[in-house]
């Protein structure tokens, strides 16, 4: 097999691999869309499948983040990675920053905004409440009153309403030391009579400022169920359904999912409770669980406890809260198929980061690392390929002796392999070993919150972001931005000289329609993978550094395949200026 028709086959495969992703996640993992009735008023009689919840009505414009949040009517929130604030008016969480994480790389650039308050450019919250029937519950509304002055890891606060017939609303919440609060839901009936109430928990946020969900990271609606992980729908699918209820099973976790944010409801476990996503309209979409109905006689008391995580997706924080009981909260972050190799890639990359101090330099060593693992395999190749220059007179005194006769032809050509002891095959190990190392750092690097906003040296100040030193805009001197594949880079032009490197050091003969297509692959990729993360493009230039390295030493180890390299390119010098004479 032609080595450079392998290296085809190898990169075609790889886009395949990539592009297909999402449409075969899509077959193999339909998502079931379910029409329920809309949700309006308040105290309303509910159907047992899909009860009403209060649809809060949107302010009539926009509102000043900072303005909304100046309210008297807030309880401070002070955690140690959570900062922000509790609106008493309707019992929102609404506004949570994390204080860990900057907006921006801007040195003055303050935290991440999270959770926003309604009708803000950034809405999203969460809001713990009840659905009854002949019982006056508190609503949107409903100013509520706290035992305390802030919410922090080492006090709990209770918030309390009394509808002044009988029942008394609590709702204590409580906050570890990273993004899980804790919302504990009690009503006390002091009535003569009993009632009848759903304790339910929502979360509602504005999709405008959602990362895009891609074909190889999901974001949007996405949640655990049974023993699955439904990544979807899509805003888009769920404007169009309107409602979208799992089909995967008792809820263990749902919410909303960034590329790197996490907002999801844990129910109490053991708790009957139904989970669904909502269009509300106006680009706004609610998850939500809800309990199922309890009576409650007079004199007794019902109580739910819900979690809500509002935080980063840390890869090693959600595998804890999954150890200590929440099923399946490390795939929060979307893996695919190769979370066990990605898991462990991103273990090393951590430890790297670790001893070199630097998540570039951490990329460059663990690069060293896959190529010198591979070393051994690309020996066998040189070897392989030797073995298959040393028999090509036998193989073409073959093919023209059968020429006639294809059949036979290929029976001796077999022959003539095991004869020999050449397995034509043996080149390919090295290229289809590397599809997988390839993607599975892809992704790694896409889904890591540990790369966000790292600087490696010079010009790069964010990994995780496109190469900001553009070409078209002679580096940033011109205002505009190239858009897309035509924002060429430094690291992309590393990419392709060194690709191009690579293929001319390459020591296998190729025919005229071979030569053409690997003399504009490199700078095709160039264009291609210029929009991706300078972490990526990182380890692409210094992997083929390394490929040219190594084929030089090989050369040195084969010297038959360095004569022959060099033949081979003279021929091709001389094709070309026949060429261009002609």
């Amino acid at each position: 097999m032609d080595n450079q028709r392998n290296l085809l086959l190898a990169v075609l495969l790889s886009g395949l691999l990539i592009l297909g992703w999402d449409a075969g996640m899509s077959y193999f993992y339909p998502q079931a869309s379910i029409t329920a009735q809309a949700v309006d008023g308040k105290a309303a009689t509910p159907a047992p499948s899909s009860p009403a919840i209060e649809s809060d009505k949107q302010p009539a414009g926009p509102v000043n983040l900072a303005k909304a949040l100046a309210t008297k009517a807030r309880l401070r929130i002070d955690a140690p990675r959570i900062e922000g604030s509790i609106n008493l008016v309707g019992a929102r969480i609404d506004d949570i920053e994390l204080r860990d994480y900057r907006e921006t790389i801007d040195k003055d650039s303050g935290p991440v905004q999270l959770f926003a308050p309604q009708g803000t450019a950034l809405q999203y919250y969460a809001q713990f409440g009840w659905i009854g029937e002949g019982v006056r519950l508190p609503d949107s509304e409903t100013l509520w009153q706290a035992d305390g002055a802030a919410l922090t890891a080492d006090r709990p606060v209770t918030l309390t309403y009394d509808n002044g017939e009988g029942q008394i609303f609590a709702i204590r919440l409580s906050i570890d030391h990273d993004f899980m609060i804790t919302a504990t839901q009690s009503v006390r009936n002091t009535a003569t009579g009993p009632v009848v109430v759903r304790p339910f928990g929502l979360i509602i946020r504005n999709s405008t400022n959602a990362s895009p969900s891609t074909f190889n990271a999901h974001s949007g609606p996405m949640g655990g169920f049974g023993e699955t992980v439904e990544y979807g729908p899509d805003y888009d699918d769920l404007i169009e359904t309107d409602t979208h209820t799992p089909e995967g099973g008792s809820p263990d976790w749902l919410g909303f999912s960034d590329l790197h944010w996490l907002s999801a409801l844990v129910p109490q476990a053991g708790a009957q409770a139904t989970p669904g996503f909502r269009s509300l309209g106006d680009n706004l979409f609610r998850a939500d669980l809800i309990y199922a109905p309890t009576t409650i006689p007079a004199g007794a008391s019902l109580t739910r406890e819900t979690r809500l995580f509002a935080g980063a997706k840390e890869s090693v924080l959600l595998d804890r809260y999954q150890d200590a009981g929440i099923q399946n909260f490390g795939k929060a972050i979307d893996w695919g198929w190769f979370e066990w190799f990605e898991k462990p890639m991103l273990w090393l990359l951590r430890t790297l980061y670790d001893f070199a101090g630097n998540f570039g330099l951490a990329i460059i060593m663990l690069t060293v690392i896959v190529r010198a693992v591979m070393f051994p395999i690309a020996q066998r190749q040189f070897a392989s390929m030797a073995a298959m220059r040393a028999v090509q007179p036998k193989m073409k005194a073959i093919q023209e002796r059968y020429k006639d006769d294809k059949q036979k032809q290929q029976q001796e050509i077999m022959a003539l392999y095991k004869t020999e002891g050449v397995n034509p095959l043996a080149g390919c190990l090295p290229l289809f070993l590397q599809i997988p190392i390839f993607f599975a750092l892809y992704k790694t690097l896409i889904l890591a919150i540990e790369m966000r906003h790292e600087p490696f040296y010079l010009w790069i100040k964010d990994l995780s972001a496109p190469d900001p030193a553009k070409i078209l805009n002679l580096f940033g001197l011109l205002p505009f931005d190239p858009p897309g594949f035509l924002g060429i880079g430094v690291l992309a032009v590393l990419l392709g000289v060194t690709m191009w490197l690579t293929f001319r050091l390459n020591p296998t003969a190729m025919d005229p329609m071979q030569q053409q297509i690997f003399s504009f692959m490199p700078w095709v990729l160039m264009f291609v993978m210029a929009p991706f993360a300078a972490g990526l493009l990182l380890y692409w230039v210094t992997s083929n550094l390394l490929t040219a390295a190594q084929q030089t030493y090989l050369y040195s180890r084969h010297p038959q395949l360095r004569a022959q390299a060099d033949k081979d390119k003279a021929d091709r010098e001389r094709a070309t200026t026949r060429g261009d004479k002609g």
